[in-house]
């Protein structure tokens, strides 16, 4: 079922600041237009570059740090293949999230390469950080406002530094499995900053009533997870889990455990319970069914899909829902489960239509 609605809006603030801020220095957005490296960004917005940008000149990544976040962080930018030809054009920009315990330069999709007409920025958002500002900052990890790092820094940040077009209608919020809660999550906390989102196979429903997924973010911070999946290669490796070191199950967004209300912070960011938000945003979401294997994690995200559908449903919102089953003519790498291959079609269907949305 598609439907779209759009509504532009303009983020005045950031258009003031980005315009000091490209004004101030000599390493404004304007600077490098030749193409022959990447442009150069100035810090600013409470981020400050900590080591040389790495890659070419519309593939590049760079390294961050932030008192919102404790350590260092990555910040991967595709610019169109024509960003350097036409010196006077601004672009849409897609902001991906990528999925846990992934990071930025896994990111490596074609379709995410494909677009001549929008900006693609993908920001580290941890291992499982969860897109969100922790309840708990003071566990061994250090600072965990993802939240606040993304939309309050990353973004004005990019619009300051690059040729953007810095409004609500030209911007999109996109991610895969974690990232897909992130997605729906930012343009629900700030639907003044986001025109489009979309969620490929996303943790959207945290309510007890996908107790399963609550508790897979669960498993997430307090490293419960090492044991199964501490290897990529498949192979019990509780040594070298990412999700070391483990902290306390409330660390995130308190109890998980729905006795006398005290899961109210999961009810407050689940997606599926507060679809309204959205009114005006365009919605779109993926997912398969793991080719109905409960060892897939894709069988169990179906489930929390269709809640969010039912949702709208009830609303009467307009969406872009696609659910690709076992992947049967939904690309060929795609086989219904919680992989790359399929996300790439995702992708390929997604990219066009939010192409589309900001030349409207």
């Amino acid at each position: 079922m598609t439907r779209t609605a759009n509504r532009g809006r303009l983020t005045v603030t950031w258009l003031v600041a980005a315009a000091a801020l490209a004004l101030a220095g000599p390493a404004g957005p304007a600077r490098a237009a030749d193409g022959a490296a990447p442009p150069p960004m100035t810090d600013g917005f409470g981020l400050t570059q900590a080591g040389p940008t790495v890659g070419g000149p519309t593939d590049f990544t760079l390294t961050v740090t932030t008192p919102e976040v404790a350590g260092k962080h990555h910040i991967k930018i595709i610019l169109p293949s024509g960003y350097y030809a036409d010196p006077g054009r601004r672009y849409p920009v897609l902001y991906f999230l990528h999925g846990s315990p992934d990071d930025p330069a896994q990111q490596n999709y074609p379709a995410l390469r494909a677009s001549d007409s929008m900006i693609t920025v993908i920001p580290d958002g941890g291992a499982r950080g969860w897109y969100a500002n922790w309840l708990d900052q003071k566990t061994r990890l250090g600072a965990q406002n993802w939240e606040n790092f993304h939309l309050k820094q990353v973004i004005p940040f990019i619009d300051a530094n690059l040729r953007t077009v810095a409004t609500r209608k030209a911007r999109a919020v996109a991610g895969v499995s974690m990232g897909g809660f992130g997605a729906l999550h930012y343009a629900q906390v700030r639907p003044d900053l986001f025109s489009q989102t979309a969620s490929l196979s996303g943790d959207i429903d945290l309510s007890a009533r996908s107790m399963d997924l609550r508790l897979a973010v669960v498993a997430s911070v307090t490293d419960a997870l090492g044991a199964v999946c501490g290897s990529s290669s498949g192979v019990c490796d509780p040594a070298n889990s990412p999700y070391q070191p483990g902290v306390d199950s409330d660390a995130l967004f308190g109890s998980p455990y729905p006795v006398f209300n005290a899961d109210r912070r999961w009810n407050e960011v689940d997606p599926a319970a507060h679809m309204d938000k959205l009114a005006g945003v365009g919605v779109s979401v993926y997912v398969g069914n793991g080719g109905g294997s409960p060892v897939d994690p894709e069988f169990w995200l179906e489930g929390a899909a269709g809640h969010v559908k039912d949702s709208m449903d009830k609303l009467g919102m307009p969406y872009h829902y696609v659910d690709y089953g076992d992947g049967s003519g939904w690309g060929a790498q795609c086989n219904g489960g919680h992989n790359a291959g399929c996300w790439e079609q995702d992708l390929r269907d997604l990219i066009p239509r939010l192409e589309r949305a900001f030349a409207s």
